[in-house]
């Protein structure tokens, strides 16, 4: 049987309970990818071109501090990844997590919350971070609920 891990970053609470729900689905263990300086709401304004996620969003190479956590993640065959979409793609603190820890041979499977758009190109933009992990796209459990949270486990 394969060990799972359940990793995410969430801004607003909203993909920690997603991300709870799946853990417990699939009897995971549960890590949060948590910045050093925290969100604050104005930082996640989209439509101030000046907010922290704008600015970190507009250079795809800059990398926000994440709490580096003691975590040996070569005890995981497969790490379910979870994130709020920010302009079509996976934030950059999810790079910084990929790149804080070996990755190698692992599958990642992704899921995500979204106000609207799709993956978009995150998993190309992701892979460069976890070049010998197999990154795959999972799917957008916008509604968070536990029926479709269980029906998109039971396809994995």
């Amino acid at each position: 049987m394969s060990k799972k891990l359940v990793a995410f970053f969430s801004a607003s609470g909203t993909t920690k309970k997603v991300a709870q729900m799946i853990a417990e689905e699939v009897k995971a263990d549960l890590f949060e990818i948590e910045p050093k300086v925290p969100y604050t709401k104005a930082d996640l304004d989209w439509m101030n071109k000046k907010s922290r996620s704008s600015v970190e969003m507009s250079d795809k190479k800059y990398r926000p501090e994440i709490m580096k956590k003691k975590m040996d993640m070569s005890s995981y065959d497969e790490i379910l990844l979870g994130f709020p979409i920010w302009w079509y793609v996976a934030p950059t603190i999810v790079n910084t997590f990929l790149e804080a820890y070996d990755f190698g041979g692992k599958k990642i499977v992704l899921f995500a919350t979204s106000g609207g758009s799709g993956f978009g190109n995150t998993v190309k933009e992701l892979q460069p971070s976890a070049p010998d992990a197999v990154i795959t796209e999972g799917s957008l459990l916008n509604r968070g609920t536990k029926k479709e949270i269980s029906e998109w486990v039971k396809s994995l």
